[in-house]
């Protein structure tokens, strides 16, 4: 079977509603692919236009009428907002692998006044409602392409508008006068990506009762120079921090293989001298945990290459977003998280705790310069995949 790549979008409606976790944990889950890249999307009315008019095809194996419903719904609810001319949120989630587009397609499922359930995506978070043969309320959840071709004409074209209309988008939310809002910077931990797992829309699904809105999202693969300046300032924290544990555990084991006791007060001195070197072995780990490798085990020419591991970085925003995702997050230390936090729910280890978020307003705009979310690898797998769009 062949590699394919294979798109959905989340709608609009489905991002209010903060769907997106839901929906994510069910594809990655259900189909076993892999997701490849994400972008936030604020679609322009050309992007809009051009898409609307690709769903009516003689090549789509769906019936004409759900062509047409499904052609006037991106036409009405993707548009840029006629009154305001304020731009929608749309995410867009590109996913690879063997039979892509029928795995995807089967997890979504179709649209059909007569299901129930929740069987498929669209049986959980969509609906059509018919009275008198008329269609009066349709919401499909997301979109997909129904076959390989389709897929590859649509997504050059999201690709093709991918540098204007997506990235960290702007002005998507209205918010009451007086209000102000806040961004904040959180990354969905590598563990999280270990095997085809819920865990990831599981995190953006705690996430979600914060009520803050998602604006950027990508996936990341962070480099070894990155990981270094992101944890860059908890090294010097770990060289002085951890200076009593090793200073404790050096003397007791001293004390245990050599067979003498040392004097109160030494284990200050052993501290002093083992403490610096544990802690850089500790910043060490945590490089390796985030980039795949330890700054040692490879040329520093390649300190600035991609990553081994993946991870999600997303934007969020929203009054007090700070604070109400550190909230829901919870402390550092999984042990000591409250019931219902993430970290609680999700975390293993100070290191190995299912996500990261920024503590304050000034270290998101310092950790957004690291991880670039509004980066366009969505683009280069599009690309890499079919050639220059």
């Amino acid at each position: 079977m062949s590699q394919q790549l294979a798109y959905v979008i989340i709608t609009p409606y489905s991002l209010f509603k903060s769907r997106t976790g839901g929906i994510l944990s069910r594809l990655i889950t259900r189909t076993g692919l892999e997701l490849v890249a994400s972008r936030m999307f604020a679609p322009s009315k050309e992007l809009v236009t051009q898409y609307s008019e690709a769903i009516i095809s003689k090549n789509d194996p769906q019936d004409r009428r759900v062509q047409e419903l499904i052609h006037n719904y991106i036409l009405q609810n993707l548009s840029p907002d006629p009154k305001t001319g304020r731009r929608r949120r749309a995410m867009v989630l590109l996913f690879k692998g063997d039979d892509a587009v029928r795995k995807t397609r089967s997890v979504i499922g179709h649209i059909s006044p007569d299901r129930s359930g929740g069987e498929t995506i669209r049986d959980t978070y969509g609906d059509l409602i018919m009275e008198d043969g008329q269609v009066r309320y349709f919401e499909p959840a997301v979109l997909a392409p129904p076959t390989v071709d389709e897929a590859e004409a649509k997504l050059k074209l999201w690709t093709k508008y991918s540098d204007t209309d997506g990235g960290v988008v702007d002005n998507v939310i209205n918010y009451p006068a007086g209000e102000k809002p806040q961004r904040t910077l959180v990354l969905i931990k590598p563990e999280n990506f270990r095997f085809p797992s819920g865990r990831p829309g599981n995190v953006i699904d705690f996430f979600s009762r914060t009520g803050l809105f998602i604006v950027g999202m990508k996936l990341h693969r962070m480099s070894v120079a990155q990981a270094m300046d992101f944890y860059g300032p908890v090294r010097e924290v770990l060289r002085t921090k951890l200076k009593d544990v090793v200073g404790n555990k050096a003397k007791a084991a001293i004390e245990k293989d050599f067979g003498f006791k040392i004097a109160e007060g030494k284990e200050h001195q052993l501290g002093d001298i083992l403490g610096p070197d544990f802690g850089d072995n500790q910043f060490d780990n945590i490089v390796r945990f985030m980039s795949g490798h330890a700054p040692s085990e490879i040329p520093q020419s390649d300190w600035h290459k991609p990553g081994t591991e993946r991870c999600i970085a997303l934007v969020y925003e929203g009054v007090e977003a700070v604070r109400k995702i550190r909230d829901v997050l919870g402390p550092t230390d999984p042990s000591k998280a409250p019931p219902g936090s993430i970290r609680r729910e999700f975390g293993q280890t100070i290191m190995v705790n299912a996500a990261h978020a920024s503590d304050s307003e000034e270290s998101a705009q310092r950790e957004f310069k690291i991880v670039n979310v509004g980066e366009n690898n969505f683009k280069h797998v599009v690309e890499e995949f079919y050639g220059k769009v």
